[in-house]
């Protein structure tokens, strides 16, 4: 019998989780895994295709072609293409024949507005990150750290329940001790479960992370009917007249009073302005979705804690509207679940349990490591 019990007591000390370490708080996961890419996608993309704009810009020399006349030199040619470049102007006729103008000066700063669209899109990152990121760091890493010490609690409470059973002789008394610590909390942990309480009546996580995934929609919607705008107006008009009778050809004889240009890049405009507002299109539920998630509660994870005496958050009903703080940190615990060690070993156990063929024989962690010890032939049913 004394193997028996000494298999056990291995069995209990290894189940115990050791030290964390101090590369949780640096490990620990700030973003979800659709913000990350989100951010990602949202600001790389742009920049991307500037970068492209500008490379094709320097590669291929000017961005404007202008039909001179035949007795221009080759200097008025260039300068030419330079003032006509320079105003962006389009000369033409409306259905009475009258002289209308046209500017297309949004062109020109078409790259650089993307820019301003990537500086855009990072700013909701930002305000996450200086706003938000250090308040749930501090709350992540209490929690996970708690979590596991209430796992280690539990395991250490069997190891002390062995030790009783074993050297009480009257077995079925030990039971009637344990049943009544049950009814009257002595197992509970109050200090996780107060603060996991706390967090349903804080607002200010869910409504920065509200602000940024609704600043992050704004700015994409922002974009998509710009691009529409240009689209409309002029991503349609890659040839215009020029007017050059004023400046250095305009004592010039015979000028012409148009000259007609063509744009070299803009098939080129119009494939990033396609491929931008394509995207950021597609990416419009994804925000969206982003933001709904928080319109339920994520019970899994609790769930599995509950197997743990008198942690009962869930069963008790604490859980009401799941716009809260205590929401926003679950989300993250779920995507920080490598750094909460005691959760894949209590999933373990919520498993196990569930294709045991007594279930009502088994209530928590502390009733399955008790089986597990070999105390099962002295445990009463339960009725």
């Amino acid at each position: 019998m004394s193997l028996s019990h000494t298999a056990a007591e291995y069995m209990l000390s290894d189940a115990l989780l050791p030290d964390p370490s101090s590369s949780r708080a640096k490990g620990l996961r700030l973003e979800l895994p659709s913000d990350r890419l989100l951010k990602f996608v949202t600001v790389g993309l742009p920049l991307c295709l500037v970068s492209l704009a500008f490379a094709r810009e320097f590669s291929a020399g000017s961005q404007i072609s202008c039909f001179s006349p035949t007795n221009f030199t080759g200097k008025q040619s260039a300068y030419t293409d330079t003032a006509c470049w320079e105003s962006l102007i389009h000369h033409g006729f409306d259905a009475e024949g009258r002289a209308v103008t046209k500017s297309l000066w949004a062109l020109k700063v078409f790259p650089y507005s993307l820019l301003v669209v990537a500086v855009l899109m990072y700013l909701p990152y930002l305000l996450w990150r200086y706003a938000a990121a250090p308040a749930l760091h501090c709350d992540l890493l209490f929690i996970i750290d708690e979590l596991d010490k209430s796992y280690n609690r539990s395991v250490r409470l069997v190891q002390h329940m062995k030790k009783v059973q074993q050297a009480s002789a009257e077995p079925e008394r030990f039971w009637e001790e344990y049943e009544r610590a049950r009814r009257e909390r002595y197992f509970e942990f109050p200090l996780l479960e107060r603060y996991l309480s706390c967090k349903q009546h804080a607002h200010a996580l869910v409504f920065i992370y509200i602000l940024r995934n609704l600043l992050l929609l704004l700015f994409l919607a922002a974009t998509c009917l710009y691009l529409v705008f240009l689209h409309l107006n002029i991503f349609f008009q890659d040839e215009f007249n020029c007017s050059i009778t004023t400046g250095l050809l305009q004592a010039e004889p015979h000028i012409p009073p148009l000259i007609p240009c063509k744009l070299v890049f803009f098939s080129v405009f119009q494939l990033i302005s396609l491929s931008v507002g394509s995207v950021y299109v597609l990416l419009i539920p994804v925000v969206i979705y982003n933001a709904l998630q928080l319109c339920q509660w994520d019970k899994g994870l609790l769930s599995v804690y509950e197997m743990l005496p008198a942690f009962d958050l869930l069963s008790r009903r604490m859980l009401t509207c799941p716009l809260n703080d205590l929401n926003v940190i679950l989300l993250f615990l779920r995507a920080n679940i490598s750094e909460l060690t005691s959760f894949s070993r209590l999933n373990a156990v919520s498993a196990l349990r569930e294709a045991t063929a007594n279930k009502e024989d088994i209530d928590t962690v502390i009733d399955f490591m008790t089986l597990l010890a070999g105390l099962e032939t002295t445990k009463p049913k339960h009725q």
